[in-house]
């Protein structure tokens, strides 16, 4: 998406504003002399019996006499960002829904109050004005082309907050794919193209490389595809001012039906998504190289499908990983925890200062948290502090739980090193974070992120659509203080 951006630093007036259609009017308080169309704002309220302090949890949307809408809404500096961004978002939408060519957006309050509400503002119109997949036939690809601040004027032209937006974007095109558009080798391809575009470096290890190093977890639950077309991928990022050095990961299991253990048709639905984490690990690459972020950045991406068949794995069956450690296989739709296990162990091997994974791996971190939130856990409690803080700054929330070595006699097994993980379920997202740290090799510091918030109906936080793209914000926030 390309926006041409304006911006002005006087406050903007009803005559200023006169021109402009869509506006989205940001005050920083409750102060009502600054308020362009004020008028027309009380008599709206006075009409429908509402208060002034409404506008601090519900936007008031306005005809002007120009013939354009406005969105009013106060935006209180002692909102979280997450706060701040959803109240936004809540303003954003009825103007996205004409979609306009072009949006003002108007900011009042102190300069403090109008740079931190300049940005939130531009972050939330953009990031849901991007246009996502669809095969909907009579869609409108009417695009937003220009924004416009008015009361504040940067010394930049948000080119960080674009990076972030663009990441986001392309997680959320990903994800939304249809299955049969995004099989392992589509997705591969596309991954290379993308590689090709930005500079990476490319290398993929397919099943017969993956046989031949012994990666038995991973091709284990590829194996009962047809035709073999999963790998894992492996893309970098490689700046010559870098500084550090760390790796993303993330599971890519483009359909899941659960294997021998087939899910129900109603846990089925939507599990061309089980490969969002991968898109995560993708988009943040994105951002990061387009915010010139002086990180080597190795993405590593376990592409695959788990399907059921003759040749597909079973319970029972012991499999040996990568690093040699056997694993008892207790149930087929714990695919995502095997594909990650090896490719875990692959960039372990390089030695990167710290390595974040990305998966939509256990529905009892859905239990625990819902939709609203997702789950980490770490093999440092500093890092989990530090991923927590960079969640709350880019209004990304996440909770830290629990990666006490205790739960690891759960997954004892009497045939093998290790159990895949339990019938019995419990407290199932420690399990498979506990499972993981097995095929860690080097102690390499490491923060696994199970994203039981990549979907959520009606949106969440800034972003609009269903599939929010979770997760980039977060994770290009801890590489920027990572790199700090």
């Amino acid at each position: 998406m390309s926006l041409k951006l304006s911006q002005h630093a006087p406050i903007g007036s009803e005559q200023s504003l006169s021109l402009e259609k869509h506006i989205l009017i940001v005050l920083g308080d409750e102060t009502q002399n600054d308020c362009p169309f004020l008028q027309i704002v009380t008599s709206k309220l006075a009409r429908t019996a509402g208060e002034w302090k409404d506008l601090q949890k519900t936007p008031l949307q306005i005809e002007l006499t120009n013939g354009g809408i406005a969105s009013v809404v106060i935006v209180l500096p002692t909102l979280t960002v997450f706060q701040k961004h959803a109240l936004l978002a809540k303003a954003v939408k009825p103007l996205l829904d004409e979609s306009p060519a072009n949006i003002a957006i108007a900011v009042y309050g102190d300069e403090v109050v109008r740079e931190a509400n300049a940005c939130a503002s531009y972050y939330v119109v953009t990031v849901n004005a991007v246009q996502l997949p669809t095969r909907k036939k009579d869609q409108k690809n009417n695009m937003l082309t220009e924004v416009a601040i008015y009361g504040y004027q940067a010394k930049h032209a948000y080119g960080r907050v674009n990076a972030r937006v663009a990441g986001n974007a392309l997680c959320r095109s990903l994800t939304i794919l249809p299955p049969n558009e995004l099989t392992p080798a589509l997705y591969r391809k596309k991954l290379l193209d993308l590689a090709n575009t930005h500079g990476w470096q490319y290398e993929e290890f397919d099943m017969a490389a993956l046989k031949k190093m012994g990666a038995g977890a991973f091709v284990a639950v590829a194996q009962g595809s047809d035709p073999l077309d999963a790998a894992i991928v492996h893309i970098t990022y490689a700046p010559n001012d870098a500084k550090q050095h760390i790796a993303l990961v993330g599971k890519g299991i483009c359909f899941d039906t659960g294997g021998h253990n087939l899910k129900p048709a109603k846990y089925m639905q939507g599990m061309h998504e089980d490969m969002n984490g991968s898109a995560v690990a993708v988009g943040t690459l994105l951002a990061a190289t387009q915010q010139a972020l002086p990180i080597k950045i190795d993405c590593w991406l376990a592409i695959a499908q788990n399907h059921i068949g003759p040749l597909a794995y079973k319970q029972n069956d012991v499999v040996t990983a990568l690093n040699g450690m056997s694993i008892e296989v207790v149930h087929t739709d714990a695919e995502g925890r095997m594909v990650l296990a090896d490719t875990l162990t692959l960039a372990s091997r390089a030695k990167p200062e710290l390595i974040i994974d990305f998966a939509t791996l256990t529905g009892s971190m859905m239990t625990a948290l819902g939709d609203r939130m997702s789950g980490i856990m770490s093999n440092r409690p500093a890092l989990a502090c530090k991923t927590v803080g960079a969640g709350d700054a880019v209004g990304e929330r996440v909770v830290a739980f629990p990666f006490d070595e205790d739960y690891d006699v759960d997954l004892d097994s009497d045939i093998a090193d290790i159990k895949q993980c339990t019938l019995e379920g419990g407290a199932d997202h420690i399990h498979a974070a506990r499972f993981l740290s097995k095929f860690i090799e080097h102690d390499v510091p490491w923060v696994h992120i199970d994203l039981s918030s990549y979907n959520r109906k009606g949106g969440l936080g800034a972003v609009l659509s269903d599939i929010n793209g979770f997760g980039v914000g977060l994770s290009l926030e801890l590489l920027k203080r990572f790199a700090d």
